[in-house]
């Protein structure tokens, strides 16, 4: 029993030493621990609240939107990309006031927001979308050069590929370069097919819009898609 409690004593010494040198690092490893899972817990909540939050005035800015109230639509899209950035509703409420802004005919803002909306949305598409919106904006004011420069990356989203090759040639259309202009249309026309197949329900759904890419190509005249003019 002595042995025991000889044998107690030693390994109470050794333990004793072992957090001597060791503990204060344990401590403070336990320590970083729980402040991180605090700190994890904190910005989850942070995060869900920004994200109700956001919500909440996106869904007040689409009834502005939908009553063509261009002033409240402005001002709440411009609380969300102040306020909420992070969030994917940010860019969603650029994108939408930029429209409303473009349709009442304020185009000084409606291209701040549509160019926000394409840097910095959160969702690739919704980038795309802005990137589409503003170079149409920018056709109307005859700012070509501006245009192009937004349409010059295909979207990553296919399904936008056959836009971005009309309003390419409807640039091209504006600027005279006939030849540029129908090979624009042609490869919108073509992204069409590929995007929809040979025929069924897709092919119908889009038929209007591809008599639309035909008629814009038809009305360059007859001759050589592509190359100089």
């Amino acid at each position: 029993m002595a042995v025991y409690d000889l044998e107690e004593q030693e390994q109470l010494a050794e333990l004793k030493t072992w957090w001597t040198q060791y503990g204060n690092l344990i401590t403070a490893i336990v320590v970083a621990l729980a402040l991180s899972v605090l700190g994890w817990q904190g910005w989850n909540w942070w995060q869900r609240s920004q994200s109700s939050e956001a919500s909440a005035l996106y869904m007040s800015l689409q009834r502005a939107a939908a009553q063509q109230d261009a002033k409240r639509t402005r001002e709440l899209a411009g609380v969300l990309i102040d306020k909420y950035s992070s969030t994917a509703y940010a860019g969603m409420a650029a994108l939408l006031s930029g429209k409303t802004q473009a349709e009442t005919g304020d185009l000084k803002t409606a291209k701040a927001q549509l160019q926000w909306a394409a840097d910095n949305a959160r969702d690739e598409a919704l980038r795309d979308l802005a990137r589409l919106r503003l170079a149409t904006v920018l056709l109307d004011e005859k700012a070509y050069d501006e245009a192009m420069k937004w349409l010059a990356a295909e979207p990553a989203a296919a399904s936008f590929a056959p836009r971005f090759g009309e309003v390419r040639g409807d640039v091209f259309a504006a600027l005279g370069k006939t030849a540029e202009a129908k090979a624009a249309y042609a490869a919108a026309l073509a992204k069409l097919a590929e995007k929809v197949g040979a025929g069924g329900t897709a092919a119908q759904q889009v038929a209007p819009y591809k008599a639309v890419l035909q008629d814009k190509l038809d009305a360059l005249g007859t001759g050589t898609v592509g190359g100089a003019k």
